[in-house]
């Protein structure tokens, strides 16, 4: 099983793009300004090249979890050791990868993981955090919709094209 890194580059622009619309002042931009105490002068004196570069790595480490969460043959090419003992695997092996290699590789199997992870993953971790941070639900669920959302689409190309 060969890794396409370029799927995984391409998964990790998601946080980028689904962000650019999602916190547009059209769709829940102004609400989420308001519900975060920002304003448009705050935001202008950030580093957005620090922002974004490291969101984008970060993104790239959530792409390596999400494909051992989509990719079900990477669990059965983990029992051998991993791609460096693939050859000298048992020829059970070999029938399994014959047999099941591509099932469920596709962008609708990497979704639905990649949705179920956001809304059992990403949503309680985004609502700890901002109940501690006396956040309101308003911004909770910005957050949380955000990264289903988002996850939900990098779980896809993962699944389909890693």
């Amino acid at each position: 099983m060969e890794i396409n890194f370029i799927a995984l580059l391409v998964a990790a622009i998601m946080t980028l793009v689904v962000g650019f619309i999602w916190y547009h002042p059209k769709v829940f931009g102004t609400v989420w300004m308001r519900e975060s105490n920002l304003t448009e002068e705050v935001l202008r004196t950030g580093n957005m090249l620090k922002i974004f570069g490291l969101t984008y790595v970060f993104s790239l480490m959530i792409t390596i979890v999400l494909m051992a969460l989509t990719i079900h043959q990477s669990g059965a090419v983990g029992m051998v050791g991993g791609p460096p003992l693939i050859a000298s695997a048992k020829p059970s092996f070999a029938a399994f990868m014959a047999d099941y290699g591509t099932a469920y590789r596709t962008f609708k199997h990497g979704a639905l993981h990649g949705f179920i992870s956001g809304l059992f993953f990403a949503f309680p971790v985004v609502g700890i955090n901002s109940l501690f941070e006396r956040k309101s639900w308003k911004y909770i669920l910005i957050h949380a919709g955000f990264w289903i959302v988002t996850l939900t689409l990098m779980g896809g190309i993962v699944c389909a094209f890693a």
